[in-house]
């Protein structure tokens, strides 16, 4: 299977930005998302991108101030954040789904990237 590991987070204080990246160790051209969960909540979805990069989809809490992109020949997807708000802090997780619908549930999941916004 395609191992993913993520990258980018960190701490940010209320409107800052940050870019978090995904690595696949293999190709991959399938749809693939981004979610996150803080503590005490479910795993929620933020974004995903079809297998050509030319369709995204978001979450309504993220539209306007997240772009998903990936490129396929280095096997990467990138997640940048702009205006960042306290609301936004959790674990952010890459996935790959097989699905063919933006919400399918993913089959192979990285292992996180810490995401903390100050207030």
């Amino acid at each position: 299977q395609v191992q993913l590991v993520e990258s980018g987070g960190g701490l940010v204080q209320a409107g800052g930005s940050l870019r978090l990246s995904c690595a696949a160790s293999g190709r991959t051209f399938n749809i693939m998302a981004w979610y996150r969960q803080s503590p005490g909540k479910e795993r929620e979805f933020v974004a995903a991108i079809n297998s050509s990069g030319g369709s995204t989809y978001y979450a309504g809490s993220v539209k306007g101030r997240a772009t998903i992109s990936r490129d396929n020949a280095k096997n990467t997807v990138c997640l940048q954040m702009n205006s960042l708000k306290p609301e936004d802090t959790a674990v952010y997780y890459c996935a790959i789904t097989y699905g063919i619908t933006w919400l399918s549930r993913p089959q192979i999941w990285g292992q996180g990237t810490q995401v903390t916004v100050s207030s």
